[in-house]
């Protein structure tokens, strides 16, 4: 979603590893958009950046999708990013993959000082007439769920992945009493994303993404991960796959814990937010979580492409599953 500076060579964002590492050096210029792609014409691997934000995520992926020369209908599409964490759920460095996107745009807000008393916050749906209606309002692109077996594939595919650590970070997260998980040296989850152009931060606004997310997926998702751009993506998809451009239920999204969505003991949201706002002192370890659990995936898919072209992991999987279950009974 992101670069910082050139490609290469310098402070990675999330698009130099997987460029260096996938050897991604055929270049397409990409006027249409926010960055050039570069694909590894051995592997098929196209890398893509699509700018920070939805309108720059879903406007790429149209883009992209639309562009005559390629045929995406057989693409798996990798979201592969830092985020904010609930430090309820993960560590700095930690990995989650998403079954549920949830919009954090879509609404109505009235601002918290002039609310009425008995409302808990000025944030409601769209066409409602207050906080969390025994009704949910139509979805308009508040939520997409994707596929959630490819979701878990990837999950089981990763979940023992070795993620790097930091000193400085294994230090500061000792202090972080009351947040077990968060204490954690970086594993990998399932988790689910807050997708949103405000770059949001605190305690109040933390319990009201959590109860967002669980309000629109009612009750199956779980929020762990606050970005930017996931909710645009899923829609360009959901558009493209009715005009046969590609495949919804080939997405999957992976973020990684650069920072909290709260601050640390002692800090007010306002200091914590402006001094993430410097540097993320989780950044590179997110951006190596990511690759490195993305890459497993994206390498899983190359080396099988004979077989993954036309069926899903899982769907392989299941059946080779299936045969040993017969034989063993024969």
């Amino acid at each position: 979603m992101f670069e910082i500076g050139e490609d290469q060579g310098d402070t990675a964002g999330e698009f130099q590893l997987w460029k260096e590492r996938q050897q991604l050096t055929q270049r397409f210029p990409f006027p249409q958009s926010h960055h050039d792609l570069y694909l590894n014409p051995e592997t098929g691997v196209l890398g893509m950046v699509t700018g920070m934000g939805t309108n720059k995520s879903a406007s790429a992926v149209m883009a992209l999708g639309l562009d005559p020369r390629f045929d995406l209908s057989k693409a798996y599409w990798l979201v592969a990013g830092i985020s904010g964490f609930d430090p309820a759920d993960g560590s700095i460095g930690s990995a989650a993959w998403a079954e549920w996107l949830v919009d954090g745009d879509l609404m109505h807000e009235i601002d918290s000082r002039e609310i009425p008393e008995d409302w808990s916050t000025g944030i409601f749906p769209l066409f409602s007439k207050g906080p969390y209606p025994e009704k949910r309002p139509p979805n308009q692109g508040e939520v997409f769920q994707i596929n959630g077996d490819l979701t878990e594939w990837a999950y089981q595919l990763t979940r023992d992945t070795e993620l790097s650590d930091d000193p400085t970070i294994a230090e500061n997260r000792e202090h972080l009493e009351g947040y077990p998980n968060a204490q954690r040296k970086p594993f990998v989850m399932k988790g689910d994303n807050l997708a949103g152009m405000t770059f949001w931060h605190g305690e109040h606004l933390n319990q009201w993404a959590n109860k967002w997310v669980d309000y629109w997926t009612e009750g199956q998702g779980s929020f762990v991960s606050s970005a930017m751009e996931d909710t645009g993506t899923a829609q360009s998809l959901f558009y493209l796959d009715r005009a046969g451009k590609a495949d919804y239920d080939r997405l999957m999204v992976l973020r990684t814990a650069s920072n909290f969505t709260v601050p640390h003991p002692g800090m007010t949201a306002a200091e914590s937010l402006l001094s993430e706002g410097e540097d993320y002192a989780g950044l590179a370890i997110a951006l190596e979580s990511a690759y490195r659990v993305g890459s497993r995936v994206v390498n899983t898919l190359v080396d099988n492409w004979d077989v993954y072209a036309e069926q899903m992991p899982y769907e392989v999987e299941t059946e080779a599953e299936e045969a040993e279950t017969d034989a063993a009974a024969e």
